[in-house]
């Protein structure tokens, strides 16, 4: 019996999602664990990570939106320094260099960006929260 997984879940407009802008954070579950995402647009695309340094496992925002440098060029870590390529989650200097962020399957369709449960990924429940 293969095991069946929920929908897309709507994340946020399109609109919302500048390039080198603000992402968007949402919650989620790791294997029944709560968890972060975010999402953000970079070079035109949209692409989503979990919201966990590959060094440590903290949040790295620095706060609640902004994970990119001055520049828009790098996925920063406020905690460790660790820098990213936004494209590909890898690690580029820091602390784990040669690591990558955990991705997080997103598309876009219809002005709307989606994220897409996998059997490790699954949506939040409605009681629980993410400290």
């Amino acid at each position: 019996m293969t095991p069946t997984h929920p929908a897309a879940v709507p994340v946020c407009s399109s609109a919302e999602l500048s390039d080198g802008g603000l992402a968007q954070v949402f919650d989620l579950q790791e294997y029944g664990q709560p968890a972060r995402a975010f999402v953000l647009r970079f070079e035109g695309r949209v692409v989503g990570y979990l919201n966990r340094c590959a060094h440590v496992p903290a949040e790295m925002d620095w706060q609640p939106g902004h994970f990119l440098d001055d520049s828009g060029r790098w996925i920063l870590c406020s905690i460790h320094g660790a820098a990213y390529d936004p494209a590909t989650g890898y690690c580029v200097a820091g602390p784990c260099a040669g690591r990558s962020l955990t991705p997080v399957k997103v598309s876009e369709v219809n002005g709307r960006v989606l994220w897409n449960p996998d059997a490790r990924l699954q949506p939040a429940s409605p009681d629980r929260t993410t400290p």
